[in-house]
């Protein structure tokens, strides 16, 4: 799965624009739990990946990016916010929090709609549509 890793860093560096980071992340599969537990705050949730710092990547095991366009778009979602931690932390992988520092809500806003963009962008260019960051219509910062 390596290469295949590598091949989605590729595309999510090419669509984004964002620069190449002196690491690649590492792509970590875990179970759906692991998301509950640690991206959700103990509660049921439709996260099947998540970045939180550093170099890891955490996709859901049970999704297959080798037979998936979904599941390999979720990952290079995933390595849109990879790649905007690293900008913003001077080309390294950040520690703690994903950015290196605590987003106020417009740039954390901005930051998911450009990794939703990027996701669509993949998935149209393999030839399939499929709706992903329709949650993001009802978001919005309170003042």
């Amino acid at each position: 799965m390596d290469a295949l890793y590598a091949a989605l860093f590729s595309w999510a560096v090419s669509l984004s624009g964002l620069p190449l980071p002196a690491e690649s992340p590492t792509v970590v599969r875990v179970p759906h739990q692991f998301f509950v537990d640690n991206a959700c705050n103990g509660r049921e949730c439709k996260v099947y990946g998540w970045y939180a710092g550093g170099r890891e990547v955490y996709v859901d095991q049970d999704m297959d990016p080798e037979q998936s366009v979904l599941a390999a778009s979720v990952v290079v979602h995933e390595m849109v916010h990879y790649l905007q931690g690293t900008q913003r932390n001077g080309g390294f992988p950040a520690r703690g929090a994903a950015f290196g520092e605590i987003l106020d809500c417009s740039a954390a806003i901005d930051m998911e709609l450009e990794a939703y963009r990027v996701q669509r962008e993949f998935i149209t260019r393999h030839g399939m549509y499929q709706p992903v960051g329709v949650s993001m219509l009802r978001v919005g910062c309170t003042k």
